[in-house]
């Protein structure tokens, strides 16, 4: 039996909308489930907004320093990698929010902690309070900031991360594979109300581009232009909330009747369901939702660090390719667009390996993980 009224509190971090999705998700299957007290808190801001907001400036500027021989972030990402957790980085980085982490908890009082980003203060403070704590990894790889002895349970993606952390100390029962927690709406995904079948032509195939904040490509008129001299599809490009790349390549394509050109797109889903295959940016929620719908994907210049490792976990597995230039990108998708067998193997193997639900899964689990700590009644 679950503990009545549980009190749950989610730490996640704006650094991506990835963290914060996974979050909101977690949140709305804990209302779902009857339990109204969460509270999501993004402990970098409350604890150092200052901080945060550099910290936030300074990670958006390395996803744009790459392409210019500079990738800090993926230094960084791979000489903390597998830091121990007696290292002074690893250290740092565990104490960052620790105080402001107590005060929140005192105020709260919560029955559960949940991370959605590395906070290793969570663990310490819950731990000597004897509050659970749970991380929710929402990559396809593991960096040693997840990794902190006092967790009280995991939840991942795959098969290999548990089987990474089992060798890390944890045992088979801290950890469950239940996938990344994404929108409940891509589970339910309908035909009938899909009003995006309304623009695309049923009988082409579709390449759909996220372009996102930076866009993913260099030159995605000229690859564009390629694709449609190539083979019989149409193109659906979403540039989210960058209004001035929208415009221009709705001046660009204003003749173009095959290419299709959408701002910020609220059900996102809709559109990747009528989609072919996708071209994108190797974020670990964005890849679990093209994973949800079997959407075989390619990824363009996966920045370092955890995209590089989510990128590479796709291609291993057969659910994705990489390509490093807009040449090699170009290929592979004439490749894919003729060649239906491609598209038939991918998907049958993205069907293999995703995992639905998962946020209900890890809800359902954590629920039942706090009722079990519960002291239980004595009869007399």
């Amino acid at each position: 039996m679950n503990k009545p009224n549980p009190r749950i509190m989610i730490l996640t971090a704006k650094f991506g909308e990835g963290h914060l999705q996974a979050s909101q998700s977690l949140k709305q299957s804990f209302i779902n489930q009857s339990v109204q007290d969460i509270r999501v808190i993004d402990l970098f801001q409350a604890a150092h907004p200052f901080f945060n907001e550099v910290s936030k400036k300074v990670y958006l500027t390395s996803m744009r320093t790459p392409k210019y021989g500079l990738d800090y972030y993926g230094w960084s990402y791979y000489i903390t990698r597998y830091n121990k957790l007696d290292r002074p980085w690893t250290k740092y980085f565990n104490y960052i929010g620790e105080k402001k982490l107590r005060e929140i908890i005192v105020q709260e009082q919560p029955d559960a902690i949940i991370n959605v980003f590395p906070f290793g203060a969570a663990p310490e403070v819950a731990h000597k309070l004897d509050i659970p704590t749970f991380t929710v990894l929402t990559d396809y790889a593991l960096h040693n900031r997840w990794v902190h002895p006092e967790m009280s349970k995991y939840y991942v993606a795959t098969n290999e991360l548990k089987d990474e952390l089992v060798s890390q100390g944890f045992s088979q029962e801290q950890i469950e594979v239940t996938g990344i927690p994404i929108r409940e709406a891509f589970y339910h995904v309908s035909p009938q109300t899909n009003k995006y079948g309304q623009l695309l032509d049923p009988a082409k195939k579709t390449v759909m581009i996220a372009a996102g904040a930076y866009g993913v490509l260099d030159e995605i008129k000229e690859m564009v232009q390629f694709l449609l001299s190539q083979v019989d599809c149409q193109i659906a490009i979403v540039c989210g909330r960058n209004s001035k790349l929208e415009a221009s390549l709705n001046e660009d394509f204003a003749a173009m009747n095959h290419v299709h050109i959408f701002g910020f797109v609220e059900n996102i889903q809709d559109l990747m369901a009528l989609s072919s295959c996708i071209v994108t940016k190797a974020g670990g929620l964005t890849l679990s939702e093209a994973l949800s719908l079997a959407l075989p994907v390619f990824i363009y210049k996966p920045f370092g660090g955890q995209e590089k490792e989510n990128a590479l976990f796709f291609l291993r597995s057969g659910i994705g390719k990489i390509a490093g230039t807009n040449q090699v990108l170009e290929e592979q998708l004439v490749q894919f667009l003729s060649d239906d067998s491609i598209a038939i193997e991918m998907k049958k193997r993205m069907q293999a390996i995703r995992k639905w639900h998962a946020a209900d899964h890890i809800v359902q689990n954590i629920l039942q993980t706090i009722a079990s700590e519960q002291p239980q009644p004595v009869l007399v």
